[in-house]
């Protein structure tokens, strides 16, 4: 069963740091680029970033370009997002999603693209 599942949410102070994970089980992650998405309350989802398959490319938004990292360990069969300088407007659940392409060379954030999805994870930036 494809799964993806996101961790590492949670209440953080404007300008601190969180790392979220994706673990994905059921199929080969390193066949497969990953994206992260985030919904803010009241507001559609929107793409955050993304890495391809081979981890050697990265695309951003630029509301988080500077910010964000997004790393993989393939042998963990995990995606990272690593969020810096967090802002109140990075308020959000944080979604990780798979491809549906295998081997892309490259990777877009554009959601039509991906085609599982986590459960989604929550974070909250505030003082």
């Amino acid at each position: 069963q494809l799964q993806l599942v996101e961790s590492g949410g949670g209440l953080v102070q404007p300008g601190g740091s969180l790392r979220l994970s994706c673990a994905a089980s059921g199929f080969a992650l390193d066949y497969y680029g990953i994206g992260w998405f985030r919904q803010a309350p009241g507001k559609e989802r929107e793409g955050v970033g993304c890495v391809n398959s081979r981890g050697d490319t990265t695309t951003f938004a630029d509301s988080v370009k500077g910010r964000f990292t997004i790393s993989r360990d393939n042998a963990k069969k995990t995606v990272y997002l690593q969020m810096n300088d967090l802002k109140p407007e990075d308020t959000a659940v944080y979604y990780c999603a798979r491809d549906r392409t295998a081997f892309l060379r490259l990777c877009y954030f554009i959601e039509k693209n991906y085609g599982t999805w986590g459960q989604g994870t929550q974070v909250t930036v505030s003082s």
